[in-house]
């Protein structure tokens, strides 16, 4: 028989990834899906990479204990994957209490439904580099302490401990991914690489003059988010459960990310950038770096796509996209 996977968050970049990757591995593959009026719009991740009509979608919300455990009463999941989350930083700020709510307590509410209906299964949890913060360590590997700057990355701390107290209070095969930034062609419009992406596409096809940004001397170690799914099917195939940072290695600051996409799309960054200080964090996080050695050595896992294949990937989506939309 096929092994059943469960995965949160399944309309997003790494659900639509790692839906991908698990029908390839022969599993058979269930979404948690919150209820909405515009059913079809939310899933075109899925659609975008064929495999919409794949996977099992099933209505549940991370804030309602009882829909959670149904669903895992219903498909008794050999794997669960958490990846929900309210994700995007700036917003955090904006709706505090929701982000808490969702990528925090949503986090408990899955453990109890496994605790009640699957505690055999094996459970991953989509933790973030953005739980490092004001870095204590020049480059953050698994032993490097938390300094969260955001109400956001304060909410994945809670949900990254609350993973290791269930598997050192339950015995439960609970691992945790400690993702740096990963990008794609899926990535959502409000994250800073689509962003780019999307606004050099633009301003190539003369539909925008000017792309407006904020500190684009913040560094990120930025991947590909197909690559990094596979790393947390990998930490589920392992005897013991455990903590993996998941990261290139290697940062670069916003602007150089910029004149990658520019430089492709065989414009000047320097006639088309501006600085807004609306788009400022209210606590900025300058520098993030990861240490993928224990990944590397555990797992056998390491980043294959370059910063550069993967902006240029992504330019690419964007300019068909903008031609499409403007019947170009």
């Amino acid at each position: 028989m096929s092994k059943r996977a469960l995965l949160t968050g399944i309309t997003g970049q790494d659900g639509a990834y790692l839906s991908q990757f698990l029908l390839s591995k022969g599993y058979e593959v269930f979404g948690v899906i919150r209820r909405s009026s515009h059913r079809g719009v939310e899933d075109h991740r899925l659609r975008w990479l064929g495999v919409a009509d794949k996977v099992t979608l099933l209505d549940g919300d991370m804030g309602d204990l009882s829909s959670l455990v149904r669903i895992v009463k219903e498909t008794q999941p050999d794997e669960i994957y958490n990846l929900a989350a309210q994700s995007f930083v700036a917003s955090s700020w904006r709706q505090p209490i929701h982000t808490g709510n969702i990528t925090a307590i949503g986090v408990t509410n899955m453990l109890e439904a496994m605790r009640a209906e699957k505690p055999d299964a094996r459970f991953y949890q989509a933790s973030s580099s953005e739980m490092f913060g004001l870095i204590q360590q020049d480059k953050q590997s698994e032993k490097t302490p938390f300094y969260p700057r955001s109400p956001y990355a304060v909410a994945k701390l809670y949900g990254h401990w609350i993973t290791v107290n269930y598997r050192e209070s339950f015995g439960f095969h609970a691992s945790s991914g400690i993702l740096f930034n990963h990008e794609s062609p899926l990535r959502g419009i409000e994250f800073v690489t689509r962003k780019v992406t999307d606004g050099v596409a633009r301003i190539k096809l003369g539909k925008a003059k000017e792309l407006r940004l904020g500190n684009i001397d913040a560094k990120r170690d930025w991947g590909h988010a197909r690559d990094y799914v596979q790393a947390m099917w990998m930490m589920l195939q392992q005897d013991k459960p455990d903590d993996y940072v998941v990261a290139t290695g290697y940062t670069t600051t916003v602007r150089d990310m910029c004149r990658i996409a520019f430089e492709h799309a065989g414009l000047d960054m320097k006639k088309h950038v501006v600085i807004d200080p609306k788009f400022y964090r209210p606590a900025e996080v300058d520098v993030l770096l990861g240490d993928p050695a224990k990944a590397k050595e555990k797992l056998g896992w390491t980043a294959k796509t370059s910063l550069e294949d993967m902006i240029r990937e992504m330019l690419e989506a964007d300019l068909e996209r903008v031609r499409v939309e403007t019947g170009l």
